[in-house]
Order: structure tokens, then C-alpha cells, then sequence
């Protein structure tokens, strides 16, 4: 059977890609716990300032600072879900067909962006 006329990857493949995306898992959740202690933390170190000037810029810092990781541990909780969903497909044994084109997602793609549910061909066609 060639190559490009596949029409899933196989049992051993999708093992390979879901060992990948279990240790994607594992850092962008060690990541995000990053990001929400960050977010969580008061960051008062014990280091208040009498002057209102310097209050003010470290509140405003502090709130743009916040602003920033929670933003930051949103895109992380969606890549998160984005790899279980791929885990899933792994599951059904859909992993890497594209859902716009039916072809075999290429390997190179879902080593790089292993949630990826389109081809190259398809996002091109989206633009």
C-alpha cells in the first residue's frame, strides 16, 4: 500500500503520536500551573514604597502583569484540551486524517503540531 493512498496511520504510529502528546500533556500542564501561580501570587515581596507615584506604576504593572498570565494560562488550558481531543482521535483511530480533506495529515505536521486536525492543503484553502 502506498504511502499516500493510507487511509489512517497505524496501530503503531498512533502509539508513537500518543506517547508524544502525553509528555506535551505533562510540560504544558507543568506550564500552566506556572501561569496560575504567577496569576495567584499578591507578588508583594515585602517591598512597599510610601511614595504614591511608585505605588500607582507597581498596581498598574502588577494588573497588566496578571492580566498577562491569566491570558497566557487561558491559551494553555486550550492547547491542553486541544491535545486530550487528540488523544481521543487516537482512541477512534482518526488521528491525522484531515477533517476538511480525509487525507493522511503528514507526519512531519503532527510531530510539530500534534493537535492539528487540518493539512497543509486545507489551511491553505481556508486563507
Amino acid at each position: 500500500m502506498a504511502t499516500d493512498t493510507k487511509e489512517r496511520y497505524t496501530d503503531k504510529e498512533l502509539e508513537e503520536f500518543k506517547t508524544l502528546i502525553l509528555d506535551k500533556i505533562e510540560k504544558a500542564t507543568a506550564q500552566l500551573d506556572l501561569y496560575k501561580s504567577a496569576y495567584m501570587n499578591d507578588s508583594n515581596n515585602g517591598t512597599d514604597d510610601t511614595s504614591p507615584t511608585f505605588k500607582a506604576f507597581d498596581e498598574g504593572s502588577e494588573t497588566m502583569s496578571k492580566e498577562s498570565n491569566s491570558q497566557l494560562a487561558i491559551r494553555q488550558e486550550k492547547f491542553i484540551r486541544d491535545l486530550k481531543n487528540a488523544l481521543i482521535r487516537i482512541e477512534n483511530k482518526t488521528y491525522g486524517v484531515c477533517r476538511v480533506t480525509g487525507k493522511l495529515i503528514k507526519k512531519e505536521r503532527l510531530k510539530l503540531v500534534p493537535h492539528a486536525t487540518l493539512s497543509i492543503e486545507a489551511k491553505n484553502m481556508q486563507k
